[in-house]
């Protein structure tokens, strides 16, 4: 009860704008330097004591008076309730079968032992920093995992533990949708959960992919509790908070789950249309809350300067519509144009038996359930694409797109659960386009590990040619271009143009290149003047080119060297 007290005298005490600036000078005067960004810490500040204030209250509410109590004691017993009632002993096997499912689809991955872009950045300086992205379970998780603060290369321990927990993903999914059956062709047909093109992404950084996994996991979760109100709603805001703090493409996992159980409840009249307004609106209800928990209290705030590629700012409430509708068609055009002819004709089949099997097997009117099956599609697919619609500037890598694969296996899923054939045949053709790429995308990353390696082995030997004490020497380096993907990429990407853009070049002008330069232990990182974070260019100064070889051409000065690479 003290400690409550003070904490809310200090938590008032930092709504104060005086109490916030005395904080601020004593900070610049501990640390002997001046806040980069003033204005934000003193936002966040804010925000951290007004989340204080509000949690120490809630606090309070439900461990002195007795409606809290008793609502803590409702809200456990429900827990144990809904946990009492699941076998989880039935999931052992799917378990273990769907492991080594995704571990001989990865395995091409892990063979390659690609340091995949922040990768190489981990394993050279052992920092985290996934706490700037508001990514505090990843932040935290990490050092478990790692079993130390600093972080080492630890692969393919991280990427096993992914696949781990892809497989209990995968089981759960099939147990909530397929109405707690599971069969070997449902659990077969959740493969795109995790083999679709875009998390294949994630499973290739040896650092980040176990906490990409879990905010799937995360996701679907709270739907164990189903059953009972209070469990739901307090476990959808705990896992979704935990999805938003490990990585947040996965946030319109949640609300896709939920679309596809209110249309099979509607659709085959096992709850009445109130009981599923009422579980939509639970459901909308828990996710807002844990959204705007999230925003206010837990999200950092920042724009497309500071991540080089992305903003977490959202719309102006004006432009929210026409904003929203302009990355949906982004996000359209980035899947048309990544997906091969063959995997575009059989999700079309798969999405077609879902409207054929939802109009078949219905208990509404067929032509009621033929355009709210088609609307589910279509909603379904928004939601897809998560929080990340109504950003200004919203991600559109494959890792930040994998909702699309979610996508595809909640109906692969549903398709596959009423063992029509003809319906099985199309998803299991499907999955095995998407098994089958996960092979050659592996072997397309040990080619382009390959060639990389060739190359800057040629580059670093000309380098040390042309100045042997490069260590001691003042160089400032640029390097301008990129080398080219090798031709069985190119082969890859005639039918499926994704490959181009999962496998990072990783010599070039992106910042992250230059960390190839100390991975050799060539040169020091505080010698290299990047162009792309330099407003200087060396290319204006007209160097006098020191060597020309068929891979690239060097100029310098002796103190300045720029690099340009031939294709």
């Amino acid at each position: 009860m003290i400690f409550s007290f003070l904490g809310l005298i200090v938590c008032i005490a930092v709504l104060f704008p005086q109490v916030r600036q005395m904080i601020m000078n004593l900070f610049e005067q501990i640390y002997h330097r001046k806040a980069s960004s003033r204005e934000i810490w003193l936002k966040v500040l804010l925000s951290y004591a007004m989340g204080g204030i509000c949690f120490i209250l809630c606090f309070d509410y439900c461990t002195l008076t007795d409606p809290g109590r008793k609502i803590i004691q409702k809200v456990k017993q429900e827990l144990s309730d809904c946990l009492s009632e699941i076998d989880f002993r039935s999931f052992i096997k799917p378990i273990l079968l769907m492991f080594g499912v995704y571990l001989l689809g990865i395995f091409t991955i892990i063979r390659a032992n690609y340091s995949y872009l922040d990768d190489l950045g981990r394993s050279i300086s052992g920092y985290r920093k996934w706490h700037n992205e508001s990514r505090y379970v990843s932040e935290f998780s990490s050092i478990l995992v790692h079993g130390d603060t600093h972080l080492t290369d630890i692969s393919p321990l991280p990427q096993l533990s992914a696949i781990f927990i892809l497989s209990l993903s995968s089981v759960l999914l099939v147990y909530i949708i397929g109405n707690k059956k599971m069969t070997v062709v449902r659990l077969l047909a959740s493969v795109p959960l995790g083999l679709s093109p875009y998390f294949l992404e994630c499973l290739s950084f040896n650092f980040d992919a176990p906490y990409m996994a879990l905010s799937i996991l995360a996701s679907i979760v709270p739907f164990l509790f189903i059953a009972r109100r209070k469990a739901f709603l307090f476990s959808t805001i705990v896992s979704l908070l935990i999805m938003c703090m490990t990585y947040q493409a996965a946030s319109g996992i949640y609300l896709l789950v939920v679309v596809i159980l209110c249309f099979q409840d509607w659709n085959s009249r096992k709850k009445s249309n109130k009981e599923i307004l009422s579980f939509l609106g639970i459901a909308a209800f828990a996710f807002c809350v844990a959204m705007l928990l999230f925003k206010f209290f837990f999200m950092k705030s920042f724009d497309e300067h500071e991540s080089g590629y992305v903003s977490n700012k959202m719309h102006s409430f004006p432009q929210i519509i026409i904003g929203v509708l302009n990355n949906i068609k982004n996000y359209t055009a980035t899947l048309n144009h990544d997906l091969g002819i063959i995997w575009k004709i059989c999700i079309i089949f798969v999405l077609l038996f879902f409207i054929l099997q939802s109009m078949y097997r219905s208990a509404q009117k067929k032509i009621n359930s033929f355009f709210v099956s088609t609307f589910i599609i279509g909603f379904s697919f928004i939601f897809s694409y998560g929080i990340y619609s109504l950003l200004k500037i919203p991600s559109f890598r494959p890792r930040a797109l994998f909702g699309f694969g979610f996508f595809l296996a909640c109906f692969c899923i549903y398709v596959a659960k009423n063992n029509n054939k003809p319906a099985v045949v199309s998803v299991i053709a499907l999955n095995w386009c998407f098994f089958i790429f996960a092979f050659s995308y592996g072997n397309a990353l040990s080619d382009q590990k390959r060639f990389v390696e060739f190359r800057i082995g040629l580059l670093l030997h000309d380098l040390s040619d042309l100045y042997p004490n490069m260590n001691d020497d003042d160089l400032s380096i640029q390097i301008k271009n990129s080398i080219d993907y090798v031709p069985s990429i190119k082969n890859i990407a005639k039918h499926y143009p994704i490959v181009e853009s999962l496998v990072p070049k990783l010599l070039g002008e992106d910042f992250w290149d230059y960390f190839y330069l100390i991975h050799f232990n060539i040169i020091q990182y505080k010698m290299i003047n990047n162009p792309v974070i330099s407003s200087f260019d060396f290319c204006s100064l007209n160097l006098p080119v020191v060597l020309d070889s068929y891979y690239h051409t060097i100029r310098s000065d002796g103190s300045r060297v720029l690099i340009i690479l031939k294709h």
